[in-house]
């Protein structure tokens, strides 16, 4: 049957670049699949690094097209200090999503579905049925935390039950889920998060499929056990279409560390880097500093100190010590502010990667095959590192602390770099894992076969 028009996608990503890379990956991805593809993103951001890939990211994909949804700052919640900034801007967006009605309706050519972030489907799905448009959830995390959000409302009908949990829970066709795996935001009932994550899991069953960064050979019978059971009776299908390929930018700002990195040898580098919204402790950076020194390998480390890089303000020298500096002169490279971390990880320099495991984080370490040392902060991230030891891509020492309060020893971390720049079997476990998300992305490739479909489910015939 012959069509009639070539479909145009509007994407709408959550605040911080968590969420904000898959969605500029994934619109790349469509526009090399000849679709028309429109981005909105929020205005003002929270971070410098969200404003500063946007601009970049729209000067050099000009086939690509912009709208900003322009937020109202004064229509925060005056117990705003209380919660996460990116919690907040998630909710600021929600609280201007009529404003969004307008950008789309007047669009030529109309658009024929709408992408957006789980935390924002239960605000966009009526618009998106007040439009006739197909809606897909866009979700940056694993599967396994994608199910956990999908069941939370029957987990916390009860929340007097919910709390007595001793150690676990269950979700219908899943392995138990420890609680200590669970996001600590979502204990508290009245948590801006929890309160959001229950809203937007209600609305998943107004969607058509859950577009998912993730590839079967990581999360095979986990998608398998969801797209049958369902979890709820009517969960949409988990559609994975990852791992997300990278885009290239040209980057404008300094770059010793790529030079610093074409003068080591070859896998002889740990990349140790916690994300962009995870600041660690002065006492657990002290702690990492001993580890890295007394461990003895060359290490590109990224550090954060703020939880929003614009309040980063201090220098290297204020945060790490003289003696450590001085000692590892020739052999480290510390890095501030946002960098292209897939660039970082695709260097031939690079043998390992201390993360926190967020989801991002795991899909570029496997899209290039680096052995990850998973070491959770908070979040989604121990349901992730899970993923990752399952997978054969990386270590999990579950018995480190995590979130507020918890220190690891140098000596701890020590004795797992070493492990992690050793193991030759975890390195060819790795370097499987790449070659199935190639094989995944590729022609014919599990991912690359769902994407076309989706997209074809979008082509109007002729009438």
């Amino acid at each position: 049957m012959s069509t009639t028009q070539t479909p145009h996608i509007a994407l709408f990503p959550g605040a911080e670049m968590g969420h904000l890379m898959p969605v500029l990956r994934l619109a790349t991805m469509l526009a090399k699949r000849n679709c028309i593809v429109t981005v909105i993103t929020a205005h003002p951001t929270v971070s410098n690094a969200e404003s500063d890939q946007i601009s970049l990211f729209f000067r050099h994909n000009p086939e690509i097209n912009h709208l900003i949804l322009r937020l109202n700052p004064s229509s925060q919640q005056e117990d705003s200090t209380l919660a996460a900034p990116f919690f907040l801007q998630f909710d600021l967006i929600n609280q201007s999503i009529h404003l969004l009605r307008p950008l789309l309706s007047s669009s030529s050519p109309p658009f024929s579905a709408m992408f957006v972030d789980f935390f924002l489907v239960a605000k966009t799905a009526p618009i998106a049925k007040e439009l006739h448009l197909p809606i897909y959830v866009v979700s940056t995390t694993s599967v396994e935390a994608t199910s956990l959000m999908a069941y939370f409302p029957v987990l916390t009908s009860n929340w007097t039950e919910f709390n007595n949990a001793s150690t676990e829970i269950k979700i219908p066709g899943l392995p138990p889920m420890a609680m200590s795996s669970l996001p600590q935001a979502l204990l508290d009932p009245g948590n801006l998060f929890t309160l959001t994550t229950i809203m937007n899991s209600q609305a998943l069953s107004k969607a058509d499929g859950i577009l998912t960064n993730t590839f079967e050979y990581v999360q095979a019978s986990t998608l398998c056990t969801l797209n049958k059971a369902r979890v709820t009776a009517s969960l949409p299908p988990i559609l994975p279409v990852g791992p997300l390929e990278p885009y290239h930018i040209p980057q404008d700002r300094d770059n010793r560390y790529r030079s610093w990195l074409e003068n080591q040898p070859s896998q002889s580098v740990v990349y140790i880097s916690f994300g962009s919204r995870t600041a660690i402790s002065r006492d657990q950076v002290q702690e990492l500093e001993r580890g890295l020194e007394k461990a003895g390998r060359r290490f590109c480390w990224n550090l954060k100190t703020s939880i929003v890089d614009k309040d980063d303000r201090e220098d290297v020298k204020d945060i790490l010590s003289n003696l450590f500096l001085e000692r590892t002169k020739n052999k480290g490279m510390i890095i501030r502010g946002w960098t292209d971390q897939q660039e970082i990880l695709g260097h031939p320099a690079i043998g390992g990667f201390v993360s926190h495991c967020g989801w991002n984080s795991v899909m570029e370490a496997a899209w290039q095959g680096v052995p990850m040392l998973a070491w959770p902060q908070n979040g989604d991230q121990r349901l992730n590192a899970k993923v990752v030891e399952d997978a054969g891509l990386g270590l999990w020492e579950r018995n480190w602390d995590w979130g507020v309060g918890g220190v690891v020893k140098g000596d701890e971390i020590e004795r797992k770099i070493v492990e992690l720049m050793t193991d030759e079997k975890l390195r060819e476990r790795a370097k499987k894992v790449r070659e199935e998300a190639r094989k995944a992305v590729g022609s014919g490739g599990s991912s690359n076969r769902v994407i076309k479909d989706v997209i074809n489910s979008l082509i109007l015939p002729f009438p």
